[in-house]
């Protein structure tokens, strides 16, 4: 049977613990595999608490038990940092608890003793407020994952549904920094990560990659914009010699669609909103975000923190349980497919 997966508490002042918790619930409707929540088991029975819903709380005290506790009770390895949280109240006092529960899930997964690590969402200003001195999160967990004295992996975004996946090639900056950013080792690097991605973890024996352009209509042979021509394409043509099956660049506006959709596995578009803009629009509640290129796998919900709605009870678990699932199936610890 394939190890636990290990789920961090994200901020607990955002809807991460009351989702996990709904996660919880909803394992025998989804076929969740085990996982072992990473947090504050008092806190989290005040959180269940102040929503009313009845969850068992089973303390851990480490996550090889979490299997035979999964069924009856949602297994919590407990933090040394306790946590005092007011839902949609952000407190930079938590930090030590949110830092230590990512620290505690990777280094379990690193030992093999966790099948993956799904992350509850954080806020990074609130960690920032604290000393915090990477990037983001995902930056983090690359950190994390690099060997004594070596330089951390360099790790890819994907967002991940049933009907769609998408790469930003360029991330969290501006859009006026794009056009510098994008160059073509880095568009290599990133295409790279996902074909062998796509191969070892998701099992698409030849992946298909199409790649966005920068301008509209994909520059309009250079009327628009030479980017496509002087650096997409001929990154496209690199890759296609090194047999990963790269098309493009290809006008974004034509390539999400139903039938464009059927001619890949996965799009690596040049910018955030290139990307996350058609997945949100096509599975808004579904969509999950994988790293690749980390040595274990990871996955989370495709939103954020959400204060403005935590403790009232409507926040949707939709995505975590996606991100549970898919998680699970990466491992090899669930059969793919929807839930009910």
């Amino acid at each position: 049977m394939p190890a636990p997966l290990a789920l961090t508490l994200g901020d607990p002042a955002g809807i991460g613990p009351e989702i996990a918790l709904a996660a919880w619930r909803a394992r025998a409707a989804y076929a969740l595999p085990a996982f072992a929540l990473i947090g504050d088991p008092d806190h989290l029975g005040r959180v269940a608490g102040h929503l009313g819903v009845e969850t068992a709380i089973g303390v851990v005290a480490s996550i090889e038990e979490a299997a035979a506790v999964f069924d009856e009770a949602l297994p919590v390895l407990p933090l040394a940092a306790s946590v005092s949280a007011t839902p949609g109240v952000p407190d930079p006092a938590n930090a030590p608890a949110v830092i230590e529960s990512i620290d505690r899930a990777v280094a379990l997964a690193l030992a093999g003793r966790a099948s993956g690590v799904v992350t509850c969402p954080i806020a990074k200003s609130v960690l920032y407020e604290a000393g915090f001195a990477h990037p983001g999160h995902t930056e983090y967990l690359a950190a994390l994952a690099a060997a004594p004295g070596e330089a951390p992996p360099l790790s890819v975004m994907m967002l991940w549904s049933e009907g769609l996946a998408v790469v930003p090639v360029t991330v969290h900056i501006a859009l006026a920094d794009v056009p510098a950013a994008l160059t073509r080792e880095r568009i290599l690097a990133t295409a790279r990560i996902v074909a062998h991605d796509l191969r070892t973890r998701f099992g698409v024996a030849r992946p298909r990659l199409a790649l966005a352009g920068l301008n509209p209509h994909a520059g309009e042979a250079g009327a628009m914009g030479r980017e496509e021509i002087e650096t997409i394409a001929p990154a496209i043509a690199a890759l296609r010699e090194e047999g990963i099956d790269a098309t493009g660049p290809h006008p974004a506006d034509t390539l999400f669609h139903a039938r464009a959709r059927a001619g890949y596995d996965a799009v690596l578009a040049m910018y955030h909103d290139q990307a996350l803009v058609p997945i949100k629009t096509i599975a808004f509640d579904e969509a999950v975000n994988v790293t690749l290129g980390l040595p274990f796998v990871r996955t989370s919900p495709d939103h954020g923190t959400a204060f403005d709605i935590a403790g009232r009870g409507i926040a949707r678990p939709d995505s975590l349980i996606a991100a549970i699932r898919l998680a699970g199936r990466l491992a090899g610890a669930a059969a793919p497919g929807r839930g009910p």
